[in-house]
């Protein structure tokens, strides 16, 4: 558990810098609108989206609480994976090195 505690802080902190490097260096409306006139620009945020959409289906599924499970899911198709490493982080670190409750959340049978 301890190895996927670092990969969960070394993606959280990649992707915390990679953030502020694309909000503070890029232009967010012209060069979307770049990407999305290329195929492969497509090709791209399909693959991203689908696999926010899977990530969120573990959320939902290991949350307790409907309003939490949004919560999480808005802040996933919005920030990406920078709020999957943060809530996989803190899902480590709620399960006290139990791997079945890091799978299933409040659902674990323990």
């Amino acid at each position: 558990m301890r190895i996927a505690r670092i990969i969960s802080l070394v993606g959280l902190l990649a992707m915390t810098g990679i953030l502020v490097y694309g909000f503070t260096q890029g232009d967010f409306a012209g060069e979307g609108s770049r990407l999305l006139a290329m195929p492969w620009g497509i090709v791209s945020l399909v693959d991203l989206y689908v696999g926010f959409t899977l990530f969120s289906v573990w959320i939902v599924y290991r949350e307790k609480s409907p309003a939490v499970s949004v919560l999480w899911v808005v802040l996933m198709m919005t920030l990406g994976f920078f709020t999957a490493s943060l809530y996989t982080f803190l899902a480590i670190q709620g399960s006290k090195g139990d791997w079945q409750r890091f799978w299933m959340g409040h659902r674990a049978t323990h």
